[in-house]
């Protein structure tokens, strides 16, 4: 693999900050102590600023370049998931029921590598900030790194990241412009009817079958609301009733994650479960509220800078390990928060065969660190060359 020779030589270093971070897990906005880890290691590099507490434990690292030029953001996410590790590695996960199993910490080695080697090197105009960010999993720690105004602060132009990718070959590359990755909503529903004896439903009001006859009609609304073309995701994923099997419940609930890509479908879904439910309500005689969480918007590429970041990964990887124009995906991303607010791309790397994202068993390759790197480096190269 065309890995960058500088970073090569000190692939080892990057993964013994990989496995410290791995065994060290936090969650959310409460990574204080892997935000303090990053600064020990951003002092030792010599990066010209360094700044903290942005979105509570955010870290912004300034690299300064040669002369005159614009800002480029590299952003990694840096929060672990609650599940308890199951891989059984000697770096595991020293905290119970919490554990990077989205590689959040192979995230951070990288934009840490790239960090090392760029402020070396200083072979770039402008400047380079790296954005550590908390709360992707849960909380949407881009968006307020965003509201809390690191772009404008950092007068950052364009700004790029990366997910790593199991099971999809060691060190090939996937984005495409436009839409990659769908918007994320949650819908909780709570149906409140009358409660009683089994054997006497009709003095009952049953919640049950109010949710049962609800969860039916949410499942239409994608084919017979939504355009067949535009891609949408309703899924019920949890239905709660009931404590014993001779009382109907007062309450009844269900939940449903709701992903689109285009912003008028994602309205458009919004409505109709809002709608359904209000009518099934009628029909059942209870009353029913819905709690619609709005969640990350869709990430979406911008065009140009898809196709630079696509260029710049068949340098380090070669033409035929990216896909400039691979298919879009369901999962969501708080990297959107970002991409509306700035141009940029962002891009799946693949780190090789093993366990999925979210998976007690994952555990991030120490091999894609330096890739990863070499294409953050190259991309700040390339973006903002020295005259």
């Amino acid at each position: 693999m065309p890995v960058l020779n500088r970073i090569a030589a000190f692939a080892e270093e990057m993964k013994g900050w990989r496995r410290h971070l791995h065994a060290n897990p936090e969650l959310e906005f409460d990574c204080h102590t892997t935000a303090a880890f990053i600064v020990a290691r951003l002092r030792e590099m010599g990066v010209d600023e360094i700044h903290e507490g942005i979105a509570k434990t955010g870290v912004v690292a300034i690299i300064n370049g040669q002369g005159a030029g614009p800002t480029i953001g590299l952003r990694a996410d840096m929060d672990a998931l609650a599940i308890h590790e199951i891989t059984g590695a000697e770096y595991a996960s020293t905290i119970p029921g919490r554990m990077h199993a989205c590689g959040h910490d192979g995230h951070v080695t990288m934009a840490l590598g790239a960090a090392k080697y760029l402020a070396e090197t200083r072979n770039f105009a402008g400047r380079v900030a790296i954005l550590f960010q908390p709360a992707e999993e849960e909380g949407g720690g881009g968006g307020v790194m965003v509201q809390e105004g690191v772009m404008d602060r950092f007068d950052i132009a364009r700004v790029f990241g990366i997910h790593n990718a199991p099971n999809v070959p060691l060190g090939h590359f996937q984005t495409t412009p436009g839409p990659l990755m769908a918007s994320v909503d949650t819908a909780w529903v709570t149906v409140t009817g009358k409660g009683g004896h089994g054997a006497t439903p009709h003095d009952c009001i049953d919640p049950v079958v109010a949710v049962v006859a609800m969860v039916q009609a949410v499942q239409t609304i994608i084919p017979r609301n939504v355009y067949a073309m535009d891609e949408a995701v309703i899924s019920v994923t949890q239905i709660h009733a009931g404590t014993a099997s001779n009382i109907i419940p007062e309450v009844a609930t269900f939940c449903a994650t709701i992903r689109a890509f285009k912003p008028e479908v994602r309205d458009l879904l919004k409505r109709r479960v809002h709608e359904i439910v209000a009518g099934h309500a009628t029909a059942f005689n209870v009353t029913a509220e819905v709690d619609y969480d709005w969640g990350y918007p869709a990430t979406v590429n911008h065009a140009e800078e898809a196709d630079f970041a696509a260029a710049v990964a068949a340098e380090v990887s070669g033409e035929a390990a990216v896909n400039a124009r691979a298919n879009r995906e369901m999962g969501s991303e708080d990297f959107s928060y970002m991409l509306e607010a700035r141009p940029g791309a962002y891009l799946f790397m693949g780190i090789g065969p093993g366990a999925g994202l979210h998976h007690a068993a994952y555990d991030f390759n120490d091999e894609a660190a330096p890739i990863g790197a070499s294409f953050f480096a190259r991309l700040v190269e390339r973006a903002q060359p020295v005259a």
